[in-house]
């Protein structure tokens, strides 16, 4: 992605809204036990964050999976992000797809509800970084 440092950090700062936008959602979803809802939510929150850091370094978003490729490259592989956080994104993206396209799975508060702390851990790491501003976590 050839952007400008201008527009790198206004696609970044649109990243970042989106991220806080759909984790507000999901949480929203688990006040009302929509846990489908709430799996479609956690995922896309951390797919934008994980898109924030990806393009403000310079790596281009192109797809979901590709997103969860270069993450791992570049940041898990070497060290400078933990495993865990690359399990989140690939168990919430295998679940947003259930969730989305398969009739025959429903999502669960049990398989939803301990998600939401690794995801809102996406912030906080990120955060530190001074990357991503302070998320509100609804309990």
């Amino acid at each position: 992605m050839s952007l400008d440092d201008e527009s790198r950090a206004i696609m970044v700062a649109r990243e970042i809204e989106k991220a806080q936008s759909t984790y507000n959602q999901a949480c929203l979803m688990r006040e009302n036990s929509y846990w489908d809802a709430a799996a479609n939510r956690l995922y896309y929150a951390v797919f934008h964050a994980t898109s924030a850091l990806l393009i403000k370094d310079g790596y281009p978003v192109k797809t979901h999976h590709g997103a969860g490729m270069l993450f791992r490259q570049y940041y898990v592989k070497t060290n400078n992000l933990p495993e865990s956080f690359s399990d989140t994104f690939s168990l919430l993206q295998a679940l947003r797809e259930k969730s989305d396209y398969n009739c025959s799975f429903d999502a669960t508060q049990g398989l939803i509800n301990p998600l939401f702390e690794p995801t809102h851990q996406t912030y906080r790491n990120h955060r530190q970084d001074g990357l991503i501003a302070e998320v509100n976590q609804k309990q």
